[in-house]
C-alpha cells in the first residue's frame, strides 16, 4: 500500500506516519501544493497512491481544494473511477458543511476527527477494504 500523508502540523503527520508505516510505504507533504505535486508525480511514475490522509485546515491551499485537484489529476490521466485513490479526511472540525463538501464534492471515502488514534485509523482502513493486521 502507498500512502500520502498531508498535514501542516508536524505532530499530526508524524503520528499518522507512525501508525501506518508498518503497513504501507508513506510519503508526507506539509501543504496542499506539495501534496498535489507528489500525487501528480506518483501517477506519472506509474506508482499512484492507494490512500491519502488529508488535513482540511491548511494555509494557502486547504484540504478541500487539494482534494479537488487530486480528482482532476485522476480525470486527466483517465484513472478508472473504481481505481480512484481513497481519501481519508482528517480534521479538528466537526462541521457538517465541511463533511458534506469532502464527501460529495471531493469524493472523500472517510472523515476522521482528530486526534487520530491507531485503533480508529486502522479500523477505518479495514472498513475501506485495506488489509491491515491486528497487532498481537
Amino acid at each position: 500500500m502507498r500512502v500520502l500523508i498531508v498535514d501542516d502540523d508536524f505532530y499530526c503527520r508524524s503520528m499518522i506516519h507512525e501508525i501506518l508505516h508498518p503497513y504501507a510505504y508513506c510519503d508526507m507533504a506539509v501543504n496542499g501544493e506539495e501534496a498535489v505535486d507528489a500525487f501528480r508525480r506518483a501517477v506519472v511514475d506509474g506508482k499512484p497512491y492507494d490512500l491519502v490522509c488529508l488535513d482540511l485546515v491548511m494555509p494557502d491551499m486547504d484540504g478541500q481544494q487539494t482534494l479537488r485537484e487530486i480528482r482532476v489529476i485522476e480525470k486527466e490521466t483517465k484513472r478508472a473511477p473504481l481505481l480512484e485513490t481513497k481519501v481519508i479526511v482528517t480534521s479538528m472540525l466537526e462541521d457538517r458543511k465541511e463533511t458534506h463538501d469532502a464527501f460529495f464534492l471531493g469524493g472523500a471515502a472517510s472523515y476522521l476527527v482528530k486526534p487520530i488514534t491507531e485503533d480508529k485509523l486502522l479500523a477505518e482502513l479495514r472498513n475501506l477494504g485495506f488489509s491491515v493486521r491486528t497487532k498481537s
